[in-house]
């Protein structure tokens, strides 16, 4: 058991048989009143955010998460992935890797967070580069703004890229808001 004012971002705890990831942490004191302690978390079992609050003096069961790193193999109606120790395949529900899935590509190197042996989430690289398979043509002159066009991703994804950008050409994409970053080197 801890304390809730030991929790931070990226601590995971247990309450009432579901697990949560805490995402946002705030501690408030009023004036001779006691403090309160206010976390945003996912709920690793259904994927849902929600908010929780605690007095101070509270306390949660910690979960021992085990991470291990995996490779992304390919996705069906499952997501399988590799482990890079032991080189055993494992199928994980497609609801478990919910918004990451779009950024997935053969031989991409995750995290895979487990408790008790049982997956509960990944975590997929902030940046990730990716080759452009096709993208729209540019008129000429049309350079006054920072203007864009849509590019396809080798996986599928569509960005907005700018227009100098061909295809072949490798980009960066940030996984956290789906935006190009810029050219990889």
């Amino acid at each position: 058991m801890i304390t809730v004012t030991e929790l931070h971002a990226g601590t995971v705890f247990e309450d009432q048989g579901q697990y949560f990831l805490v995402l946002l942490y705030e501690h408030t004191k009023i004036a001779r009143g006691s403090g309160n302690v206010k976390v945003k978390v996912k709920n690793l079992s259904t994927g849902g955010t929600i908010e929780k609050s605690f007095n101070t003096g509270a306390r949660v069961q910690e979960a021992s998460l085990d991470r291990k790193k995996v490779q992304y193999l390919y996705s069906d109606s499952h997501v399988h992935v590799m482990d890079m120790q032991s080189f055993e395949q494992v199928s994980l529900d497609k609801g478990l890797v919910s918004d990451a899935i779009k950024f997935l590509k053969e031989g991409m190197d995750i995290e895979l967070f487990s408790v008790e042996g049982k997956p509960l989430y990944i975590e997929i690289p902030k940046i990730v580069d990716y080759k452009i398979s096709q993208t729209g043509g540019s008129a000429r002159g049309n350079t006054v703004g920072a203007s864009q066009k849509d590019a396809v991703l080798e996986n599928g994804l569509v960005v907005k890229v700018p227009l100098f950008i061909k295809v072949g050409e490798i980009i960066r994409v940030d996984t956290r808001s789906g935006a190009y970053v810029e050219r990889a080197k």
